[in-house]
C-alpha cells in the first residue's frame, strides 16, 4: 500500500485535476491556497492561508512527503523556505526564471533559444529608446504577474507611448518585438527525478483577449523537424534547471519569416491549460505524468489516442446535457462561480481523423 502525501501550493482547477489523477495512484493530496472557495475544496484537504504566511507553510509541510505547485506565481522565497523542510518540485529556481519576463528572456538566450527582440524599460525615456531600437508595433508588458493576457498592451503608434506607460503603472516593464507569427504552439515536456524525459506532441493554441480558447493536438501539419526543434528547446531548459515535473513552453511558429522557425515566448513551470487534452487524448495525462515525475516513478506513454481538441469554457457554462449529446465530448467543470473572463471548465474531443474532429468541433462551437 502506498503511504504518500503530496502537498500542492495552489488549489485552482490545475490542482483539482492533479488530485483526480493522484487518487487512482493511491496518493493523498493536501492543498494550500489563499481562497477558501478554491476548486479543490470538495476533493481534498484545503489549508487556507496566503502563500507568504511562513507559519502556515511550516504546518502545511509537516504532513507532506514532498511538495509541488500548480500556480506559477507562488513566491519563490516561499518555495525556498519549504525546500528547507521537504523536497519541492519543480525547483524554486524555476520560479525565479519564469516569474520575471526580463529574466526569462535572458535565460532563454543564455541557452541559445531564440526569442523576439526585447528591451528593459524602467522609465519613459527608456521606453522611447526601446521603441527606436525595436520599432513599432511592439508589445509592452509588466515584468511580473502576467497571465491570460494581463499586464500587456500592444503599442502601435508613437502617440500611444505615454498613455500605455501610465496604464501599466509606470513600473519596470519589458518591451518586446511584435511577431507576425503563423500560429502559437506549446510544448509540454516532462522530466522525472531519475532524469527520464518525455515530450508530448506540439499543440496548436488559439487565443482571444489574451485567454486560451482552443487547443488542437497534435498540432496539424507539424513536421518531425519542427517537433524535434521544440523538444531541443525544452530539453535545454529542463537540464539547465535540473527540472522535475511538467514544463510548458509557449512558442511562436514563424515559418519562413525567420531564419529559425520557432521563437520562445514564455514558459510555465507547472501543468498547463494547453495540456488538458491529455486527460482523454493521451495514454498518460500531463497530470499523472507530473505526479510520476516528482515521485521518481516511470513516466507514462505520451502517445496521443487520436486527433484531439480542447475548448475552454470562459465566463459561462453551457447546458451539460446538451454538450454530452455530442458523441465523444468530455465535459470538465471546475466548480467555480461564473464571471466574465473566468475559466469555468473545458470540453475535450478525440476522433480518429482530422475531418471527424472538425465536424464535432463545429457542433460544439455552435453551442458555445
Amino acid at each position: 500500500m502506498i503511504d504518500m502525501t503530496i502537498g500542492i501550493l495552489g488549489g485552482g482547477q490545475l490542482g483539482r485535476m492533479l488530485a483526480l489523477a493522484g487518487y487512482p495512484l493511491g496518493l493523498r493530496l493536501r492543498f494550500l491556497d489563499p481562497a477558501a472557495e478554491a476548486p479543490v475544496k470538495d476533493l481534498s484537504e484545503l489549508n487556507v492561508a496566503p502563500y507568504d504566511d511562513y507559519e502556515a507553510l511550516r504546518r502545511f509541510a509537516q504532513d507532506c512527503d514532498l511538495i509541488t505547485y500548480e500556480f506559477e506565481n507562488v513566491p519563490a522565497e516561499s518555495a525556498r523556505f519549504l525546500s528547507s523542510m521537504r523536497a519541492i518540485y519543480p525547483p524554486p529556481k524555476a520560479l525565479d526564471a519564469s516569474q520575471d519576463r526580463f529574466a526569462e528572456k535572458n535565460f532563454f538566450q543564455s541557452l541559445s533559444i531564440p526569442t523576439p527582440r526585447f528591451a528593459l524599460v524602467a522609465s519613459a525615456e527608456d521606453l522611447k529608446r526601446a521603441i527606436q531600437q525595436i520599432g513599432l508595433p511592439a508589445v509592452l508588458k509588466t515584468r511580473r504577474m502576467g497571465y491570460d493576457g494581463k499586464g500587456q498592451t500592444i503599442v502601435r503608434e508613437q502617440s500611444d507611448l505615454l498613455q500605455t506607460w501610465e496604464a501599466l503603472g509606470r513600473t519596470s516593464l519589458i518591451l518586446e518585438e511584435f511577431i507576425q507569427f503563423e500560429r502559437e504552439l506549446s510544448m509540454l515536456a516532462v522530466r522525472s527525478r531519475t532524469g527520464e524525459l518525455a515530450f508530448y506532441p506540439l499543440v496548436e493554441n488559439h487565443h482571444r483577449d489574451g485567454i486560451l480558447r482552443l487547443s488542437l493536438a497534435p498540432a496539424p501539419g507539424v513536421s518531425a523537424q519542427l517537433q524535434a526543434l521544440a523538444e531541443s528547446y525544452a530539453r535545454k531548459i529542463l537540464e539547465a534547471l535540473n527540472y522535475v515535473g511538467v514544463l510548458a513552453l509557449e512558442l511562436f511558429d514563424v515559418g519562413a519569416l525567420c531564419a529559425v522557425p520557432l521563437l520562445a515566448n514564455e514558459m510555465a513551470p507547472r501543468v498547463h491549460n494547453s495540456g488538458h487534452w491529455t486527460i482523454e487524448g493521451a495514454v498518460t495525462s500531463q497530470f499523472e505524468n507530473h505526479l510520476r515525475a516528482i515521485l521518481g516513478w516511470p513516466l507514462g506513454s505520451i502517445e496521443p489516442r487520436g486527433y484531439c481538441a480542447m475548448l475552454n469554457l470562459i465566463g459561462r457554462v453551457p447546458n451539460s446535457e446538451t454538450v454530452l449529446k455530442i458523441p465523444g465530448a468530455h465535459l470538465h467543470l471546475y466548480g467555480k462561480s461564473p464571471r466574465p473572463g473566468r475559466k469555468l471548465g473545458h470540453i475535450t474531443l478525440c476522433e480518429t481523423s482530422e475531418e471527424l474532429l472538425e465536424a464535432k468541433l463545429a457542433q460544439l462551437q455552435a453551442l458555445l
